[in-house]
């Protein structure tokens, strides 16, 4: 009975555990998700400032580009960040199996 339970802990820990390349996959996936929410964020905030130019409220119509070029660089930042971390992880549970 000792060692069923002790198979079972066993299994249930190594079923826990995600592969390499689901961490590197994911990474890249999360990289490439930032990736596209700056772009939606750098459109967003440029169609609003042209909008703003085009009403004649060319300040207003800047604040808004500025506003998308900020959240277009956190948004790109927290996906590489992400990722790369995920990316690493996955790297390292593939060379641990070698060596």
């Amino acid at each position: 009975m000792k060692r069923f339970a002790l198979g079972m802990v066993l299994t249930a820990l190594a079923w826990g555990q995600t592969s390499a390349s689901k961490d590197v996959g994911g990474g890249a996936a999360d990289i490439g998700a930032g990736a596209a929410k700056g772009v939606g964020s750098a459109a967003k905030g440029a169609g609003k400032g042209a909008l703003d130019v085009v009403t004649l409220r060319p300040i207003q119509g800047a604040v808004e580009v500025g506003k998308g070029a900020v959240g277009a660089g956190k948004d790109v930042t927290v996906g590489t960040v992400k990722g790369t971390g995920k990316i690493v992880r996955g790297t390292g549970k593939a060379i641990r199996k070698i060596f």
